[in-house]
């Protein structure tokens, strides 16, 4: 039971750092179609260029998690979900592909753009749909091959809501890695984005509490609801705080801008481009680069309390209403065996993780070279 129970949330994390990690990843892609000035898609490549593979690191740790630790949901679930899995993976290659081959192209290079963004839009969706089916749960010995029982509507809605968060953290993301008009467009984006996707956590959430007695039981019953209800108001405060640092940041650089010609235009001045909290022709001046990365952040705390409200919902179950991660679980014989490869590799995988987002920190300045 404990080792199971180590195992399970080890898989809750390494999803968690899929999402998170690949999810602005593919929002990059979804966003693309709203970025087409000279430059701005060299930009959008180049702010991933350095870390879009080794995000997926954490889908394939994840699957081998869920193989070795938990062979009977792997077998379940690949065998159930078999056709949105392989169009999700497809997808993936699609958009790996696409990565490579856009900047050693010409005339074909539209061709690529479209499969990079096509194939991003699509493996998000797949990814929202496979939540959305394991959520409402399927019947015992479906076979996908024969059957669409995973393209319901609410499969669709909470397909639509991943890309949409996906599209948010990224806007976020750009918005921390950028400057000028890619980064004020971001931050637009980011703003209406952001309303989106509370919308439709909402709209899947009631849903959820509708249709399905057993998670509505779990949230409402007795004073679990009030045990829980940090999870909402935090989700709400997280919302408001990443909607004011992203007006905030505008408003600062707006501001900088302002008062930066106006000090130009009565006193000779260095060439520079932003100003420090600094006393400027009587009017205190903001930078504004230290509330770029704090919508980015209060994003990834919508999503990580996103995530615990649906544990919440479906502990213990791996495949909801059929089996818990205890009956899934491998012999403890097979799970002491993993253990150590388990300690080993996954402070490696975090660490070169963090060094690689530590090395490539800062903006993306040029187009050709990245960074």
């Amino acid at each position: 039971m404990d080792l199971a129970l180590f195992y399970f949330l080890l898989l809750g994390f390494a999803i968690f750092m899929y999402v998170l990690l690949d999810g602005f990843d593919l929002g990059i892609g979804i966003l693309y179609p709203w970025f087409g000035e000279a430059g701005e898609r060299d930009h959008l490549m180049r702010s991933i260029s350095h870390v879009w593979d080794g995000n997926e690191t954490w889908l394939v740790f994840g699957g081998v998690i869920l193989f070795a630790a938990f062979p009977v949901a792997y077998a379940e679930i690949t065998s159930t979900f078999y056709l949105p899995i392989m169009l999700m993976l497809f997808a993936l290659i699609f958009r790996g592909v696409a990565f490579e081959y856009r900047f050693k192209s010409d005339t074909s290079r539209p061709y690529w753009d479209l499969a990079f963004s096509a194939g991003s839009a699509i493996a998000a969706f797949c990814q929202g749909m496979l939540l959305g089916s394991l959520v409402q749960g399927v019947p015992a010995g479906i076979n996908s091959m024969s059957s669409l029982h995973w393209l319901t509507p609410f499969s669709v809605l909470t397909g639509f809501s991943v890309m949409a968060g996906y599209a948010l953290l990224a806007a976020c993301y750009l918005y921390m890695k950028s400057r000028g008009s890619i980064q004020k467009h971001a931050a637009k984006l980011g703003v209406r984005l952001l309303v989106i996707t509370l919308l439709a956590m909402v709209a899947v959430s009631l849903w959820t509490v509708v249709s399905q007695v057993e998670i509505r039981e779990r949230w409402f019953s007795g004073y679990n609801f009030l045990w829980l209800s940090p999870l909402p108001i935090l989700t709400c405060i997280a919302a408001a705080f990443a909607w004011k640092y992203l007006h905030a940041g505008r408003a600062a650089e707006n501001h900088t801008v302002a008062e930066s010609r106006t000090f130009a235009g009565s006193h000779t001045v260095a060439e520079s481009h932003t100003f420090d909290s600094t006393e400027v022709a009587g009017v205190q001046a903001v930078d504004p680069s230290r509330y770029e990365s704090r919508p980015f952040w209060a994003v990834t705390l919508i999503f990580l309390l996103g995530f615990a409200g649906l544990v919440v919902g479906l502990f213990p179950y791996l495949l909801p209403r059929q089996l818990t991660f205890m009956d899934a679980a491998s012999p403890d014989s097979s799970l002491l065996f993993l253990l150590p490869g388990v300690c080993i590799f996954v402070p490696l995988i975090c660490a070169y993780t963090f060094w690689g987002y530590r090395v490539f920190a800062g903006k993306v300045e040029d187009y050709q070279e990245g960074y």
